[in-house]
């Protein structure tokens, strides 16, 4: 494979056929650094797009699955003589100025699923909005990933594989760094810009330059408009609202919280749940989702000794102590956790007299790769049961938010019946619009003053479980339109992949490193998920997890550079072994291990069908015909597989193993005569010749 495509071939259509330039970046260096600008851009994309289109705040993974298809096309591409790689400043231009001049409003139609902060009802309809997104995702990904496959194909496979996932693992840093550095989109779209032009040097034209002009120029404007910041999370901006005498702060264009005293106009809105606990000038208070500081101004107004803030997302919190006009933050009876709810939960041993849950709808997911909600884990029974066990004898539970339905109102009241063994104390006080609902629980009668107890108006609403952490989806099932939003995806899915790769008919050969793909993925997601649970549904968390991931990748790469295995079945038997383990570990147990042993648990159980599976892939991997076509087609399997991480709304996530096993099967299936092929009675390690078993 090595010299497939050597530098006078490789000449683009930007310059003249035949004119020497002199190469200034060897072969890997350029591998490694296009992986890098593949995987920084994805991360950058996911995080971008979904602050300025609503709907991929709730679907994130739609661009992560556009990348994976783009990314594939360019490998399917790669051996085709028009380049679309000199082209990607224009076509990531094209994609921010879409995004960013053709603005999006949620329209909010049915029931079956909320979204919390949408209640224009104009724009297209939800389907055709992701699908759009999807397209032009894809096509300026397609442009990036040609690119990375025309250096991977200059390689032998896992030489080229390794190169690409050193790159991958570097993007993850950078983008990591500058998540924890707090920076913004322009330097983002400047360290995209610096590696194309590293890329390009010396053939650089006029038009790459000033198409990654545009592209950084829009995310510059955006960047620095007056009142906008940005956290790991989100878009903020604050804007005064002088009918109500307070800040509003927006997150990803829908209004999020207001910045105002206890004594504002929505005073008797906060003070609910304090006139209904029977402790008065209480001493420890648990805020989970503390914000800009409200509940916590509230709480030190009515008497709190100590209070714990706990608040996912640091910039919201230093805005808070820099614009609440009651500082909050900066009593010396509050003490600030920048920390996951449900994480802080499962650390503390502190015993409270109030536990309060207030307004914690994230309006955004854990990660580009799941369907879970920052909050999804918070409303679980098995958090529920956490809040509890954190209560004093007489100490009490609230919870309050614009719920929307009546039917989430039972659903967490009907948690909290369960949990308690009693029906807690309900104060409804919005409309059928926005239903304002306060619920409060309590272990001891004598611990609340009631004025209504909850009382079911829905039948057959489910309790939502840390195995199915779903409660804004009222049943086990998939909505209309994600039905027709996967029907057109996969549509447009194969007209892309006809028209710009050509036939499917190339990938023929490697149908088992498609199902290896779509396993691949949901086996990631899964591990994103358990993290999530297991250690907080932080950004810093999820970015761990991913580079976890791809260590674990690159480690079995480096045992199959060294190691043939001539009985290759034998990796499918102890995959399918340590997916087994993985399913019936309960994660209650895990739960209940302390931190470090915890995480010794997690990770092994996590990791290790991770590695087991590159190990069956390398070894397949490192004799294929093409490696691009190969890589190709392992990337629109796992375009696939993330589309069937749909189907944990209706199993959950820990069937989702089965699937895992299900895809790993089909692979052995399609590709048991090229294991066969290579049977031999044992395998011969290729660096010293020594037999491994």
């Amino acid at each position: 494979m090595a010299g497939l495509f050597s530098p006078s071939t490789s000449a683009g259509p930007w310059i003249v056929p035949n004119t020497p330039v002199r190469e200034v970046m060897n072969d890997r260096l350029r591998l490694v650094l296009l992986s890098f600008l593949m995987l920084f851009l994805e991360l950058a994309l996911i995080r971008w797009a979904g602050s300025n289109v609503l709907y991929l705040s709730y679907f994130s993974n739609f661009v992560l699955l556009g990348s994976f298809l783009g990314i594939g096309i360019g490998f399917l591409r790669a051996q085709k003589e028009r380049r679309l790689f000199p082209y990607a400043p224009l076509a990531l231009a094209a994609l921010v100025a879409f995004v960013r001049f053709f603005p999006v409003k949620i329209r909010s139609t049915g029931s079956d699923i909320i979204f919390f902060g949408g209640l224009q009802r104009s724009g297209p309809p939800r389907y055709v909005v992701l699908t759009v997104v999807f397209i032009v995702v894809t096509a300026a990904m397609a442009f990036i990933g040609e690119g990375v496959a025309r250096a991977f194909a200059k390689f032998q496979p896992l030489q080229a594989y390794r190169l690409d996932l050193i790159g991958s693992v570097l993007g993850i840093a950078g983008f990591t760094l500058l998540s924890f550095l707090g920076a913004r989109p322009v330097v983002w779209g400047a360290v995209v810009a610096a590696v194309l032009l590293a890329l390009y040097w010396p053939r650089v034209t006029l038009l790459q330059v000033a198409g990654l002009a545009v592209f950084v120029a829009i995310l510059a404007a955006e960047s620095f408009a007056s009142g906008t910041y940005w956290s790991p999370y989100y878009k903020i901006e604050v804007k005064q609202n002088s009918n109500i005498g307070a800040r509003l702060v927006y997150v990803n264009g829908v209004p999020h919280q207001a910045i105002q005293p206890p004594t504002g106009g929505s005073r008797l809105v906060y003070e609910t749940v304090y006139e209904r606990v029977a402790v008065q000038n209480p001493d420890r208070v648990l805020i989970v989702g503390a914000g800009t500081g409200n509940d916590v101004a509230l709480a030190l107004s009515r008497g709190a000794r100590h209070v714990d803030a706990v608040e996912i997302d640091p910039k919201l919190y230093k805005l808070g102590k820099k614009l609440h006009p009651n500082h909050p933050y900066s009593d010396p009876r509050v003490k600030v956790h920048i920390d996951d709810g449900r994480a802080f939960l499962q650390r503390t041993h502190r015993k409270y007299d109030l536990i309060l849950f207030a307004l914690p709808d994230s309006i955004t997911l854990v990660s580009g790769q799941s369907s879970l909600r920052l909050e999804s884990y918070l409303f679980t029974k098995q958090a529920m049961e956490a809040a509890r066990d954190h209560l004093k004898p007489q100490g009490a539970f609230g919870m309050y938010n614009y719920y929307r339905e009546s039917w989430l109102v039972d659903r967490l009241a009907g948690t909290l019946a369960e949990v308690y063994s009693r029906a807690p104390c309900i104060d409804d006080q919005g409309s059928a619009a926005s239903h304002l609902a306060f619920l409060e629980a309590a272990r001891s009668d004598s611990a609340l003053r009631c004025q209504a107890v909850w009382k079911p108006t829905t039948k057959h609403i489910s309790v939502s479980t840390d195995d199915h952490p779903f409660p804004y989806l009222r049943t086990r099932t998939l909505p209309g339109f994600y039905l027709a939003t996967i029907g057109l995806i996969l549509l447009a899915s194969l007209l892309m992949i006809r028209v710009a790769a050509g036939p499917l008919r190339q990938m023929r050969s490697y149908t088992d490193l498609f199902f290896m793909g779509a396993a691949f993925l949901l086996l990631e997601t899964m591990n994103v998920v358990r993290f999530a649970l297991f250690f907080g549904t932080t950004w810093l968390v999820n970015a761990l997890v991913f580079a976890g991931v791809l260590i674990s990748v690159l480690l079995a790469v480096e045992v199959s550079n060294h190691v043939t295995f001539r009985k290759p079945t034998r990796l499918y038997a102890v995959l399918l072994a340590f997916l087994v383990l993985a399913f019936f570990v309960p994660a209650s147990w895990v739960l209940s291990l302390s931190v470090p042993l915890r995480f010794l648990v997690a990770v092994g159980i996590a990791f290790a069908p991770i590695f087991m599976a590159n190990l069956v892939f390398t070894q397949r991997f490192k004799d294929v015909g093409s490696s691009t076509v190969a890589f190709g087609s392992n990337l629109l399997g796992a375009m696939v597989g993330g589309l069937l991480e749909y189907t944990s709304l209706i199993i959950g996530y820990r069937a989702l193993l089965i699937v895992v096993a299900v895809l790993y099967g089909l692979a052995f299936a399609f590709g048991r005569r090229y294991l066969e092929g290579a049977s031999e009675p044992e395998a011969i390690s290729v660096a010293e010749g020594v037999p491994v078993g």
